[in-house]
């Protein structure tokens, strides 16, 4: 596969396109694929198919704006200030190269030389969703946890922008947005600093029998969605026909999201931009795997569990109480 070297904008490749796309799920039975109620899902990305159009990056925005923060200012000072530093992406919203509390999905793109030709491979990034998810093993307060269709989700209602779901990530996916979240209830000074945002594989949509906003906009199928075993079938199979490379099968003990390659990702890793907000692709053990971990996340979850059944509860009331004085 040679490089596609001219830039395609998304108004102009979609008119070279025609109507629409036929996003893929694959047959497991329609709406119970779609829910999870069979196997985790998973999704497989053939970046051999991606033309970094940014019509996946375009729908994420417009499925997801309903739950981007709304920060209240101007931010209470933090106690230490050195403690949880502001992060605020309010005013720059529109922030598409990396990964922001407004932006879940972004592109990332690497040139490079392997095998006597030259590459052009587009990367769509967000979170990995993890089969043994650091994040939701590890946070204190129980703000993240992982669905039995797979899913790893960050509950705003319940996060206090902690970032230890960030400190934990093998690729630093969640990203802070201060002056939101239940911080400003607690103690404002001295608690968190904001809400933790990240991809949650539209978890609304799939639980209405629907794909990924994604996947279902995706002109070239770069994505496909279902259960791990048939997607990990499909992704080995095109993998040993085609030579080309997998990525997320073993990575952080296993994820659930397949990346496909014609390029080795440890050439992929050192050619792309990395930095805050934007994820490497080199290899990455399993981190739940590490001893003081397990103590920690075994410590941690009686714990973590009753301040989240807490903090929901207290959600609850506070919410009625308002209600009745409306």
């Amino acid at each position: 596969m040679t490089a596609r070297k001219n830039r395609i904008s998304r108004r102009n490749f979609l008119k070279g396109m025609g109507a629409g796309s036929a996003a893929v799920l694959l047959p497991v039975g329609g709406a119970a694929a779609a829910s999870g109620e069979d196997e985790e899902l998973c999704t497989l990305l053939d970046l051999s198919r991606c033309v970094g159009c940014g019509e996946c990056v375009a729908a994420c925005h417009e499925s997801n704006r309903a739950k981007y923060p709304d920060p209240k200012k101007p931010f209470p000072e933090m106690y230490p200030t050195t403690r949880a530093k502001v992060e605020d992406w309010s005013d720059k919203t529109d922030v598409e190269d990396r990964l922001t509390p407004y932006n879940w999905l972004y592109i990332q793109t690497a040139e490079v030389e392997y095998g006597g030709e030259n590459y052009e491979i587009n990367i769509p990034r967000r979170c990995l969703h993890c089969r043994n998810a650091p994040c939701a093993n590890l946070c204190p307060w129980g703000a993240a946890a992982r669905q039995k269709n797979g899913i790893v989700r960050i509950f705003d209602n319940v996060c206090l922008g902690g970032s230890k779901c960030r400190a934990v990530c093998p690729w630093h996916i969640p990203q802070r947005q201060t002056g939101v979240g239940l911080y400003l209830r607690l103690l404002p000074n001295f608690a968190g600093n904001g809400v933790m945002y990240k991809c949650d594989r539209c978890y609304n949509r799939i639980a209405d029998g629907k794909l990924p906003a994604c996947i279902e906009v995706c002109p070239e199928n770069v994505q496909s969605i279902g259960p791990r075993s048939e997607i990990l079938a499909k992704a080995r199979e095109l993998a040993e026909k085609n030579n080309w490379f997998m990525y997320g099968e073993k990575e952080n003990g296993g994820t659930n999201t397949i990346y496909l390659s014609p390029v080795p990702f440890e050439v992929l890793t050192k050619a792309v931009d990395k930095g805050p907000g934007k994820p490497g692709l080199g290899p990455v053990a399993d981190s739940m795997a590490d001893e003081e971990k397990l103590a920690y996340a075994v410590g941690v979850a009686p714990f973590a569990g009753i301040a989240a059944a807490l903090i929901k509860a207290g959600n609850y009331i506070s919410s009625a109480g308002r209600k009745g004085n409306e």
